[in-house]
């Protein structure tokens, strides 16, 4: 773990809970809130920059999903794991009021409510992967096992193929 200054209650949610993680800082940019965009500015292939989706089912409310950031998530396929028959993103103007994240800077540590939570399988080959630290400008680089098991995520094949 890296000391920083201005920690953000994810980093702090993982110091408490003893989750090794690397802080690895970009220049968020308003025009392009896009994980591939964020690859590049943070040096690392697209496929380990992992994004997390909140979307709401028709039966079981609001689930997160981590996917690779080039990817797109499998609405279908979610719908089908979440035991819904139909799930929608958020809209953005939602996101901030059920997450408590904005556009850009949602993670799946530290909602305002623990919602179910799916990280796409092919994580599982990785050793690391990263995410959003709760605020656009950082990304923190972890393993993937260990966040799955934190958040109590199930992983499962949630991307187009």
């Amino acid at each position: 773990m890296k000391e920083s200054q201005n920690k953000t209650n994810v980093m702090r949610t993982l110091d408490a809970a003893r989750i090794d993680y690397t802080p690895m800082n970009y220049v968020p940019d308003e025009n392009d809130l896009s994980g591939t965009h964020i690859a590049e500015q943070i040096g690392l292939p697209a496929e380990i920059v992992f994004k997390t989706l909140a979307a709401r089912g028709d039966k079981k409310g609001v689930s997160v999903f981590c996917i690779p950031a080039p990817a797109e998530l499998d609405l279908k396929e979610a719908a089908r794991l979440t035991g819904d028959k139909k799930l929608e993103l958020l809209p953005v103007k939602e996101l901030q009021s059920v997450t408590g994240y904005i556009r850009g800077a949602c993670s799946p540590i530290g909602m305002k409510k623990r919602f179910p939570t799916y990280i796409d399988e092919s994580c599982l080959s990785l050793e690391k992967i990263t995410i959003s630290a709760g605020i656009r400008g950082i990304q923190l680089l972890l393993d993937p096992r260990a966040l799955a098991a934190f958040v109590g995520a199930d992983t499962a094949q949630l991307i187009k193929r």
